[in-house]
């Protein structure tokens, strides 16, 4: 029954109806729950008192091998409502009887039968076993059930797979190097950042090195923020109740927010937002379309509650920073806005180093807010603001927020991993809300077109990707210690100190080891640092007032003046936008 072409994520998904199979045939007590495809895979969630480890996948792979071998036909079955539950509940399947319950009345209810394994799925599968190419399993994890603490906690496998063996080969080389460079290790081994369990989880603890970084990207991202006009915010943590009812947040977003607190008399919200901040200060006094536009800008850190099972290092949070904007335009300036900030996206994630970049135009959804006119105008300016500045897209009919379309832009890091950070979103729902207006030239009131605008999404995140994406050894100019300074022995170790103090002048990043190792020892731990730069210090460099120079990268750079050096570091760590 094998066929010339697979499509990959429907054989992906077909794989999961595998992997159930072959866990039921080891531990026929198994429970299961869902198992989708995912970008680079797939996994199932099972309920079953055998704790899977990663000593069980040999004996999983094989079993899937069998059942592979067998060329055994997927066949899709569809029931009756009443058939299936009392199909799943002959066989003591529970969270299928939940799952079935989820289909609306009317529905096509539909089976597949793989062997003796039957699950309640939708489909579509592969016409057998026999077209599973590639596959491998990867990780085991913990997952409540429907994601809800207060539910079962399921065991999830993962696994991939892929058309062909050289394709997974890579994919597994690309997982190993993803180990390798997995923030979390590198953020403990580097002394970046933490998350302190006696404070709460998701919450970041910046560290000296790595607020020295973050304070280099703010420092980055506000100067060039200042030079494309636009002017910074700062706005409270907290709120009155009246405003997220105002914005809709606690009807359409309650759940993420965490408890109000009483504050004399009256219902206050931490923010999950800055949006309604800002339009509060556009709000403040009478606005004219000789202002417009207004682009404003905050490092403003929200607070949203996410569920323990989805916190992940830096990645998913429950405190952090947003590089956010909004943008108040008239519709001949909409377009103009947009184009302006997918380039400035571009363009700041370039500077980090990041080349590869695509974007997805997510177009109106069923339920959405707004005239299908102010829809068209929001649309047309998205796409003619991408083909204006050459970015290959790709259309994501529906995918638009309710309260407006929008672009989302997705890099590839070092190791070709896909990230979705910067999005640039319309709204038409806030200034309806809040009767945002302005006065134009025809002496009466209008309704301004409001643009959000992130460009690295939150500073924890895009952090955590940095780290990934450099593999924590960071170009010169973002480096938290851009230069070790190695006395050889005490004797220039006041040298040392003073060598420091005359380059932190010209804003060199510079650390002292003054610890009585050895030199060698020093120097490798410099290197486990992932320092740019070490300068070794003997008799002989202070005699000669040069400095020997080693390379984190190169190695031995020889001999120069300070001079010398030090205009090859202002050479290096200079980062311009393009």
């Amino acid at each position: 029954m094998k066929s010339d072409w697979v499509d990959l994520e429907t054989m992906r998904h077909s794989v999961a109806h595998v992997m159930a199979s072959a866990v039921q045939h080891l531990w026929p007590d198994a429970l299961f729950d869902i198992g989708p495809d995912t970008e680079d895979g797939f996994y199932y969630d099972f309920d079953l008192s055998h704790r899977l480890t990663e000593e069980d996948f040999p004996a999983i792979e094989s079993e899937m091998a069998t059942i592979i071998a067998q060329d055994i036909p997927f066949v899709r079955d569809e029931k009756s409502r009443d058939e299936v539950l009392a199909l799943m509940k002959e066989r003591g399947q529970r969270y299928k009887l939940e799952r079935l319950a989820d289909i609306p009345e009317g529905e096509t209810i539909s089976l597949y039968h793989t062997g003796d394994f039957t699950d309640l799925c939708r489909g579509p599968h592969v016409a057998s076993t026999g077209q599973i190419q590639a596959f491998k399993l990867t990780s085991v994890a913990g997952a409540y059930f429907r994601g809800d603490e207060k539910n079962q906690m399921m065991q999830r496998l993962y696994g991939t797979a892929f058309l062909s063996q050289a394709d997974l080969e890579a994919h597994l080389k690309m997982l190993e190097e993803a180990k390798l460079r997995d923030h979390r290790v590198l953020g403990r081994d580097l002394d970046l950042f933490s998350i302190q369990e006696s404070v709460g989880p998701g919450l970041v603890h910046w560290h000296p090195k790595g607020a020295r970084i973050r304070a280099t990207i703010e420092d980055f991202w506000r100067r060039e923020h200042f030079r494309g006009g636009y002017e910074m915010l700062y706005t409270p943590h907290i709120g009155r109740a009246g405003l997220w009812e105002t914005s809709g947040h606690l009807g359409f977003y309650n759940e993420n927010m965490y408890a109000p607190m009483d504050v004399d008399e009256q219902r206050y919200y931490v923010k999950p937002m800055n949006c309604p901040f800002h339009i509060e200060i556009y709000k403040n006094r009478k606005r004219s379309y000789r202002e417009l536009p207004l682009r404003w800008a905050e490092l403003g850190t929200v607070y949203r509650y996410e569920r323990a099972g989805v916190l992940h290092g830096l990645m998913r949070v429950r405190g952090f920073t947003q590089d956010d904007a909004h943008i108040f335009c008239t519709e001949e300036q909409v377009e103009d806005e947009v184009r302006e900030c997918v380039r400035f996206a571009i363009a700041m994630w370039r500077a980090f180093g990041f080349e590869d970049i695509t974007a997805y135009l997510a177009t109106r959804p069923e339920k959405a807010v707004g005239a299908p006119a102010q829809w068209d105008i929001a649309q047309q300016s998205l796409e003619a603001a991408l083909k204006a500045e050459g970015i290959t897209y790709e259309m994501d009919e529906g995918g638009g927020a309710f309260y407006g379309p929008k672009i989302d832009l997705k890099t590839r890091d070092a190791i070709g991993r896909k990230w979705q950070m910067s999005t640039v979103q319309f709204d038409f729902n806030e200034p309806e809300r809040f009767d945002m207006v302005y006065t134009g030239p025809d002496g009466q009131d209008h309704r301004p077109y409001m643009v959000h605008r992130a460009l690295l999404g939150s500073l924890e995140r895009f952090f955590g990707i940095l780290i990934e994406h450099y593999a924590g050894a960071f170009p010169l100019w973002l480096a938290p210690v851009q230069v070790a300074l190695i006395p050889v022995t005490d004797k220039q170790l006041a040298a040392a100190e003073e060598l420091a103090t005359t380059l932190r002048a010209r804003d060199v990043r510079v650390q002292v080891d003054g610890r009585s190792e050895k030199m060698g020892a020093k120097i490798r731990d410099a290197q486990l640092q992932k320092i740019p730069y070490m300068v070794i210090l003997g008799g002989r460099e202070i005699e000669n007032k040069t400095l020997s120079i080693r390379s984190r990268v190169a190695g031995d750079q020889g001999t120069m003046t300070l001079d010398a050096f030090i205009t090859q570091l202002d050479a290096e760590r200079h980062v311009d936008m393009k």
